[in-house]
C-alpha cells in the first residue's frame, strides 16, 4: 500500500512551488488516460478498482477537487475493460464506480449542510470558490432537483451540484434518489460507452481526441449557461444605465 501512494504521489505531485507541475501532470494524466490506466493495471493489477473507486469519489465528494477526471476516467476504464486480456470487468466497473459516485455525492452533501455557508463566507477563499458555488446554484435554480442528475454530466457543476444541495436543506430523500439515479445513470453511461467503442480501431488510434471531444462536449452546457449569465447581467446594466 505504501509502494501505491507514493506513485500517486509521484504522478501528481507539483513539480514547483506555484503548483504548475500539479496541473500539468493531472492535464497529462487526463489526455492520455489509457496509457496510464494501463500502467496502474500492469504495476497493481486488481487495486486499480480501488484506484478508480477512490478517484471518482473524490471527484464527487470532496468539494476541493473538481478538476479531477471524471466522465473520461469512466470511458477509459470500459475502454480497458473491452481490451484482450484485461484484469477488468465492464459490469464490476459499474457496480463499483456507482458506489463511489453514489457515496460521494452523499459526503459532499452533508459537507454542504453542515459547513457549507461557513466555508464560502471568504469570497477569495483558495479551494472554496464562491464563483463556482454562485454558478452552481444559477444552475439549481433553473433545473430544480433534477440538478443532482444533470450536474452528473458536466464538470464542476458535477462536484458542487450535492454541495449546494446541502446548503440549500433539500429533503435528504428528495436528494438520494435523485443522486442513486444520476450516479447509475452517469457511470453506466461512460463505463459502457467505453467497453463497446473503446477498442473500435479508429477510436484506440485517436484515444486522446475523443478524451478532449468528451471533455468539450460535457463543459459545453456550464460554459453556455455562464455566457448568457453574463450577457443578461450585462443587459441588465445597461437597462439600469438607460434609467
Amino acid at each position: 500500500m505504501k509502494h501505491l501512494f507514493d506513485h500517486a504521489m509521484q504522478l501528481f505531485a507539483a513539480g514547483g512551488s506555484d503548483g504548475g507541475g500539479l496541473f500539468y501532470r493531472l492535464f497529462d494524466f487526463i489526455l492520455h488516460v489509457d496509457k496510464h490506466l494501463q500502467q496502474l493495471a500492469v504495476d497493481y493489477g486488481y487495486w486499480l478498482y480501488g484506484i478508480l473507486f477512490v478517484i471518482i469519489f473524490c471527484e464527487t465528494g470532496l468539494v476541493i477537487m473538481p478538476l479531477l477526471p471524471g466522465d473520461s476516467l469512466l470511458f477509459a476504464a470500459g475502454s480497458l475493460a473491452a481490451a484482450p486480456g484485461s484484469l477488468l470487468c465492464p459490469h464490476w466497473l459499474f457496480v463499483l464506480m456507482s458506489a463511489a459516485a453514489v457515496l460521494g455525492d452523499t459526503v459532499n452533501y452533508w459537507i454542504g449542510h453542515k459547513i457549507g455557508p461557513k466555508a464560502f463566507h471568504n469570497e477569495n477563499a483558495r479551494f472554496f470558490k464562491k464563483k463556482y458555488l454562485d454558478r452552481t446554484h444559477a444552475f439549481y435554480v433553473k433545473y430544480g432537483g433534477k440538478t443532482i442528475v444533470l450536474a452528473r454530466f458536466i464538470p464542476i457543476i458535477r462536484t458542487f451540484a450535492p454541495f449546494v444541495a446541502g446548503i440549500g436543506e433539500m429533503p435528504y430523500g428528495r436528494f438520494l434518489a435523485y443522486n442513486v439515479f444520476g450516479g447509475i445513470l452517469w457511470v453506466g453511461l461512460f463505463t459502457y460507452l467505453g467497453y463497446y467503442f473503446g477498442q473500435i480501431p479508429v477510436v484506440k488510434r485517436n484515444f486522446s481526441l475523443v478524451i478532449l471531444a468528451i471533455i468539450v462536449i460535457s463543459v459545453m452546457p456550464g460554459v453556455v449557461e455562464f455566457v448568457r449569465h453574463r450577457l443578461a447581467a450585462r443587459r441588465g446594466r445597461g437597462t439600469g444605465n438607460e434609467g
